[in-house]
């Protein structure tokens, strides 16, 4: 169960004064979890970017060759103050990822060790603008989606999963966790079927997938429509992948308060766990590494939907 992080984690978030060295003291009674702030200023504020590596047995940090696993909250902001009191929706991505790694520590302190490493990144900021977006208002971010993947996605990562808070829009309408397809380097490739297994064993319930367009796997900026951020850290790396979107069955603003549900984060985040065991053991593949090398045979490789396209090429 995940539900006891995610409670201590929300609780922690929950504050006008919370910073990422708060999220750091989380982790203090595990010496072996590694955990690093940094501070960055945006134009729109600042925000705290925070780091935790939890190593495994055979991980790449102890010189082994077990496969390294990423998890990405995902998110513009945790608050929205002054012009929101509280913890908005968007946060739930960060509350999801720093309590799977809450729950990794605890589990390592107490003997259940991963074979590899699992690095959780994510940003604290109590206070991000927000910005209009249809069907809801979004939340903002005080850095551009640049400064965030590149904090947030690190080299290491050999496979990623971005959680994020997907509730304002009328594509998913369900409550509680849904994945996406498989995005690497320009491919949507098909839904992997070890991570639908994982889902339904975690939930108890059949998976829940959402649709993804061309236009969300794209870079922010570009002036295209997108879902929101989650499959942005798509752009900044070759590794697989996936979107797990916290859901409702209602559209819910991004920046809107009191729409969290403990339930649905801890899910998210035992989620994230189950991958992480299954994947640094190799038990869970993301992709068919054939199928995709298939595809860059017939079709050629899409790394042009990784930039921001042929006419930021032509100007520079």
């Amino acid at each position: 169960m995940s539900l006891k992080q995610t409670l201590i984690v929300y609780e922690t978030l929950d504050s006008a004064y919370v910073s990422g060295q708060d999220v750091k003291e989380l982790f203090s009674a595990f010496p072996e979890v590694q955990v690093s702030v940094r501070t960055v200023e945006g134009e729109k504020g600042r925000t705290d970017f925070v780091k935790i590596v939890i190593p495994g047995t055979d991980g790449k940090s102890n010189g082994g060759n077990a496969p390294t696993f990423g998890i990405v909250g995902r998110l513009g902001g945790i608050g929205a103050r002054p012009s929101r009191i509280g913890l908005v929706s968007d946060a739930d991505g960060a509350v999801a990822a720093i309590a799977a790694a809450l729950k990794l520590a605890e589990m390592k302190k107490r003997g259940d060790h991963l074979p590899g490493d699992v690095i959780v990144t994510t940003h604290i900021c109590p206070d991000a603008p927000t910005k209009p977006h249809e069907p809801v208002d979004f939340m903002d971010s005080p850095v551009d989606i640049l400064t965030m993947n590149q904090y947030e996605v690190t080299p290491e990562m050999e496979a990623i999963l971005s959680i994020d808070t997907t509730k304002g829009n009328r594509v998913i309408n369900h409550k509680g966790i849904a994945i996406s397809p498989t995005v690497k380097e320009g491919y949507i490739l098909r839904v992997s079927e070890d991570l639908l297994r994982i889902m339904e064993m975690v939930t108890g319930q059949l998976p829940v997938t959402f649709p993804i367009t061309t236009q969300d796997i794209t870079p922010y900026g570009n002036g295209l429509f997108h879902i929101n951020s989650i499959l942005q850290p798509a752009v900044a790396t070759s590794a697989p992948v996936v979107g797990v979107a916290i859901t409702a069955q209602s559209v819910v603003p991004g920046c809107g308060t009191g729409a969290s549900h403990e339930i649905d984060i801890a899910t998210a985040a035992k989620f994230a766990v189950e991958v992480a065991k299954e994947f640094t053991r190799r038990t869970c593949s993301f992709y068919s590494k054939e199928e995709f090398e298939r595809l860059n045979t017939l079709y050629g490789p899409m790394k042009i939907l990784q930039t921001m396209g042929r006419e930021s090429a032509a100007q520079s």
